[in-house]
């Protein structure tokens, strides 16, 4: 195996980087789309079981959490990785390219994975912190909730946390290097689905229809004016029709068209608001051409809101082990959304960025064909990992 480019991490993790660059490599070949990752749960399972975790199965269909407790100190701390594939045909050429067509690890999960076992396998073997340790190896990060799944299953009622801890690829960011935002980091991710309802008619007679494509591109141009007219401009809102679905025939007015929307804020107060400007212009703009609007809003993911006093801590902590350089110091928030942000609403706690390298170096950006984890950053992803767990679970005074 090529061993990849040295970055920083504790010697005990590089000992074992062959061997999680490997698991790495499987899961990536072996990709699973959201609540079927039974062999990586699999995979997951056998090896905390092996180090001595209690290993508990099923929460969000296919979830494995894995507790450790050393000393005697009762604090509790979670922390998560996402397991779960996309539906992308890959086109990376690796070696260890995905085996299963239509399926890939295009945003970087097995590389989320293999990080947490890595440090897994070493908190294991030293133990050298005081509290009980939760890892969280979550299902359906993409796009189907499987954070909240597991919360709807009772994650917090069984494994009680403090706080709670997330990490994410970041091509694009040095490798190696971390982003950590304070606040609200990541944008709220919504769905509108909008059906135009006119009458149909042929195209040579359109005074006898009520034209729902008109309607609707009257609506697609008026919803434009929301961010600009409606948003505070120094907030964010993004409002994007990704598709606009009508008719098949150039001669025939179709009776309905359909826009489909993607939704995004950085304050909840801004979510509200899209949501209430984007129904009430669909349904007018309609009214105006004589048709009529249903409109379909699905809140999926909520905004990602690092607390400031956990999001402080990690931040010390990337100075403490990697100086300045190692904290991006102009990060800025994300306008993805990740569905870590159902756990944040919950429990105290922060979710920070691991550059996966810059150019040819971190590869393109995630939810693309060519991606691919980069191997050097697995070693620094997971000692990130030991070091926030024996630092937030260190003995305190007297114990």
């Amino acid at each position: 195996m090529n061993a990849p480019l040295a970055l920083p991490a504790l010697d005990e993790i590089r000992a074992h980087e062959d061997e999680m660059v490997a698991i790495r490599r499987q899961i990536h070949a072996n990709p699973e789309l959201a609540y079927e990752e039974f062999a990586t749960a699999d995979l997951v399972a056998e090896r905390l079981q092996r180090w001595g975790y209690e290993v508990h199965r099923g929460l969000g269909g296919t979830g494995v959490v894995g507790t450790l407790r050393a000393g005697t100190s009762e604090r509790r701390i979670g922390l998560r990785a996402d397991m779960d594939a996309l539906p992308i045909e890959e086109t990376s050429g690796k070696p260890w390219a995905s085996q299963v067509f239509g399926k890939m690890h295009a945003c970087g999960h097995d590389g989320h994975t293999a990080m947490l076992l890595s440090a897994a396998r070493h908190l294991a073997a030293t133990r050298n912190f005081d509290g009980i340790l939760h890892l969280v190896f979550q299902p359906a990060e993409e796009g189907l909730a499987g954070a909240r799944k597991m919360l709807e299953d009772g994650f917090l009622d069984l494994f009680p946390c403090d706080a709670m801890f997330g990490m994410h690829n970041m091509p694009g960011l040095a490798a190696g290097q971390f982003a950590a935002v304070p606040g609200y980091a990541m944008a709220s991710g919504d769905t509108c689905i909008i059906h135009v309802r006119g009458t149909g008619g042929h195209g040579a007679m359109p005074h006898h229809a009520a034209d729902s494509v008109v309607a609707a591109s009257a609506i697609v141009m008026a919803l434009q004016t929301i961010v600009s007219r409606n948003v505070n401009p120094l907030h964010t809102g993004i409002i994007s029709v990704g598709a606009f679905i009508a008719g098949d025939a150039p001669n025939v007015i179709p009776g309905v068209a359909e826009l489909r929307l993607t939704v995004r804020a950085f304050r909840p107060d801004v979510r509200d608001l899209l949501e209430k400007r984007i129904t009430e212009i669909a349904q007018t703009q309609a009214a105006v051409f004589g048709a009529t609007a249903d409109v379909d809003y699905i809140r999926r993911y909520p905004v990602l809101n690092n607390h400031p006093g956990e999001t402080a801590f990690c931040q010390q902590l990337i100075r403490d082990w990697l100086g300045d350089d190692g904290l991006k110091a102009d990060a800025e928030p994300v306008s993805a959304s990740e569905d870590f942000a159902f756990f944040l609403e919950r429990v105290p706690g922060c979710y920070v960025n691991i550059g996966n390298g810059i150019g040819s170096q971190g590869g393109c950006m995630v939810h693309n064909a060519g991606y691919d984890f980069n191997d050097a950053v697995l070693s620094t992803g997971a000692t990130y990992w030991v070091k926030l767990a024996q630092a937030w679970l260190a003995p305190t005074d007297g114990a």
